[in-house]
């Protein structure tokens, strides 16, 4: 199968206010331009240093999604260009992001990344941080940065009700907070899903799906 015929088997599987994120992270700039050529403009890398080199060499008219963890110190790098980042998940990291983005005259897009797996290895926020974050002095201050939603991962694992409950979850606290609205924070996206789980996300709430494997093959 080819990266083209991948891409267009997953879309006409999305429904129409659901938004693909590429997964590119360790494929080559010739693998990201077949799927650029079958009209993808949304990539999602999970290194800044490699999501860079990309961006200096593909079009322009790419939208990069930062979706790995991000080191306050690598922000910079990416301030200039990057379209959303995808797991923020601390007030310092936001601050950092906002001072980079003021730095280079633009308003970062990001979402706030929720822990909702049953693992220990993952990053993100739980409800009541997130909430303290968002109704904090500090977060309001921020004119740099616009939380566009949150995002979250579930656990690795074959059972599809405890991924099913983990992605409800998510929804309900992407619910509980549309009154939090404030100038920086408009409530629209719900990050959600992958290769494996992503029409089981979708039916949960997901509009924006991150897909590596299903288009590019595996590692």
């Amino acid at each position: 199968m080819s990266i083209q015929s991948n891409l267009n088997t997953i879309k006409a599987s999305l429904p129409e206010h659901v938004t693909l994120v590429a997964v590119s992270k360790t494929k080559p700039v010739s693998d990201l331009l077949q799927a650029y050529e079958a009209g993808q403009r949304i990539f999602g890398e999970n290194k800044i240093q490699e999501m860079t080199e990309k961006w200096e060499e593909m079009p322009k008219d790419i939208q990069w999604h930062m979706i790995g963890h991000v080191q306050s110190n690598k922000v910079k790098f990416m301030a200039p260009y990057v379209t959303l980042i995808h797991g923020v998940d601390s007030l310092k990291l936001l601050q950092e992001i906002n001072k980079q983005a003021l730095k280079n005259n633009r308003i970062i897009d990001c979402l706030l990344q929720i822990y909702i797996a049953e693992e220990e290895t993952k990053f993100g926020l739980d409800e009541k941080e997130l909430n303290e974050l968002l109704t904090s002095v500090e977060f309001k201050e921020l004119k740099n940065i616009r939380i566009l939603g949150l995002m979250g991962m579930a656990t690795f694992t074959e059972n599809q009700n405890q991924i099913k409950k983990e992605f409800t979850h998510l929804k309900s606290i992407f619910d509980s907070i549309q009154t939090l609205k404030t100038e920086n924070c408009e409530l629209n996206t719900i990050s959600m899903g992958m290769s494996g789980d992503y029409q089981l996300a979708i039916e949960c709430g997901s509009t924006m799906v991150r897909i590596g494997s299903s288009i590019f093959g595996g590692r």
